[in-house]
């Protein structure tokens, strides 16, 4: 079997490899517009008209879709970063109406908790393996919904006086000390190439990733420097390297796709210029005054052609891989930072299909996460019970995958407070502001746990932190009457208190035989119930069905 799909995969990159070279002369936008489907369609119907197209040519029946309880819960850990309260499960799953669903991602995407998640999600794209943070200029960009590709100019030229952009030049500034570190991180974040294999050599089975190219992109960054807090940038400064051949060379403007930039010719000052250039800097330092801008612009150049129509298939096509990644557990390019001709997508058309969709709708992605969600193939069953569950690049059959601090911090504060004061007998701007609460509340544990990469297990000091820290008694387990427990010890009938304590935990009602174990549980421990309660609760908490969207 594993053999079989070796050879199809080969088969598919050997036929892309053939389009490329034979096309690959041709803009992107003439090479597949013809092929695509039209600009009109509603990006789920997209979605799920080349899933389903492959799956027929592979003859793979997917799954079905998943219940209402299963999809109401995925679908509002993904758009707002925790589970459903009580009252929204039951709600949801009382509605008759077709459009539902639509009805509760309209709802869920208006509400400002989408924003703060948005947020959460992309501090650790952006920041990742970083101390620093972005969330004070990605929240009011959130907030507004301000376009990727506006979002990207800001982060790479930020102006510091403007209130709007306050914080944007994070990205850069928490980087600019390791310009080779900050090549790569520009080129896989926003780009998807991780081009760090380059600099010491030509990849040798990919044209694109040479010593050239990555030379090239850290000429984009060589003259950018920190002052006393501000970024500032050289209008001199040229890089040179040497070849593996041992031939030295200067380095050209180079972007990713092999596009050279023409600049001023400029002349490196001599070494009393630099002394006082440096006095200078050292002034300004005192005053806390940002450096004078270049009068050529380096950064400014790799912002101009990354965005330029035809050079922008890079820029596009990876925010959409990243985000398609975020809601399907696995990309249309894999990995996320090897997108290049010789690693094709699973699914060209579509790949194509969103980015250039994503470009001609000024980069709203909000609207992009409103159309993934919205599609059937997001709906799908995780659960597949045939023989040899399909490649994940088919999406025949929905992921598993883990929560993000934020998440699974977010949803044991939500999960452990008591549904009424979330329910129906509150008023909703109350019920939202307590959501909001548990949230703020969930931030220090969420520094607590792990990021999930892509091969993600539980480690050990996750599972011992829930064995024995303080935190998850007092905080989680807390007898009061805002918690949970404090409501199960008032609630007497024990199958209606393990009915309570799945529906807030869980969202779901228990299966029969969980209902009956946790029932006998607690009739077999009736001498000490309060106590039976809080273990019962601890367990639910912690089981697996926790820790992960599935």
């Amino acid at each position: 079997m594993a053999l079989a799909r070796q050879r199809a995969w080969l088969k598919r990159l050997a036929w892309t490899s053939l389009v490329v070279a034979i096309l690959g002369s041709l803009p992107s936008s003439l090479l597949h517009a013809a092929d695509l489907l039209p600009q009109d369609r509603a990006i789920g119907e997209v979605v799920d008209h080349y899933l389903d197209q492959r799956l027929k040519e592979e003859k793979i029946e997917p799954v079905p879709l998943a219940d209402d309880a299963n999809i109401l819960r995925r679908t509002t850990l993904d758009l707002v970063g925790r589970i459903p309260t009580s009252r929204e499960t039951a709600d949801y799953l009382a509605d008759t109406d077709p459009y539902k669903r639509q009805t509760m991602i309209d709802r869920l995407i208006k509400s400002p908790a989408f924003v703060r998640h948005q947020v959460n999600e992309f501090d650790a794209l952006l920041m990742s393996e970083n101390k620093n943070s972005l969330r004070e200029y990605l929240l009011p960009a959130f907030t507004e919904n301000r376009p990727w590709d506006q979002m990207f100019r800001e982060m790479m030229l930020g102006q510091e006086d403007d209130p709007e952009q306050k914080g944007a030049l994070q990205f850069v500034k928490s980087r600019v000390s390791d310009v080779d570190r900050l090549t790569n991180d520009v080129s896989v974040t926003f780009f998807g190439v991780n081009v760090s294999c380059a600099q010491c050599h030509d990849h040798p089975n990919v044209f694109e990733w040479s010593q050239d190219r990555f030379y090239g992109m850290k000429s984009f960054f060589n003259r950018t420097f920190e002052n006393g807090g501000f970024v500032g940038e050289r209008d001199y400064g040229l890089v040179s390297y040497q070849t593996t051949k041992g031939e030295s060379r200067q380095a050209e403007l180079m972007f990713l796709t092999g596009t050279v930039v023409e600049e001023p010719e400029s002349a490196e000052p001599d070494d009393d210029a630099k002394k006082e250039e440096k006095k200078k800097l050292e002034e300004l330092k005192k005053q806390k005054k940002a450096p004078p801008e270049p009068e050529f612009s380096r950064r400014e150049q790799l912002v101009e052609v990354a965005l330029r129509s035809g050079e922008n298939n890079y820029f596009a096509k990876a925010i959409v891989n990243k985000v398609w990644n975020r809601f399907f557990g696995h990309g249309l390019v894999m990995p996320l930072d090897q997108m290049h001709p010789e690693n094709p997508a699973s699914h060209p058309e579509l790949l194509e299909w969103l980015a250039r969709d994503l470009v001609e709708h000024n980069y709203d992605l909000t609207r992009l996460v409103h159309g993934l969600v919205s599609s059937e193939a997001y709906c799908r069953s995780s659960v597949w019970k045939g023989e040899g569950r399909p490649e994940p690049d088919m999406f025949a059959v929905g992921s598993v995958r883990p929560l993000t601090p934020y998440q699974y911090s977010t949803l044991l504060r939500v999960a452990s407070a008591n549904p009424d004061v979330l329910g129906a007998e509150q008023k909703e701007e109350d019920i939202q502001s307590r959501l909001a609460n548990l949230e703020n509340a969930a931030r220090g544990f969420a520094r607590e746990l792990e990021q999930p990469g892509a091969d993600f297990q539980i480690g050990v000091a996750e599972a011992l932190m829930f064995s024995n820290n303080e935190r998850i008694r007092n905080d989680l387990l807390r007898d009061s009457k805002d918690n949970l427990i404090g409501k199960l010890k008032q609630t007497e009938d024990n199958t209606e208190l393990v009915n309570i304590a799945a529906m807030a935990i869980w969202n779901r009602s228990p299966e029969t035989d969980e209902q009956a174990a946790l029932v006998g549980y607690l009739e077999a421990r009736a001498d000490r119930r309060d106590e039976a309660i809080g273990q019962m609760v601890w367990a639910m908490l912690t089981c697996s069905e926790c820790r992960f969207n599935y």
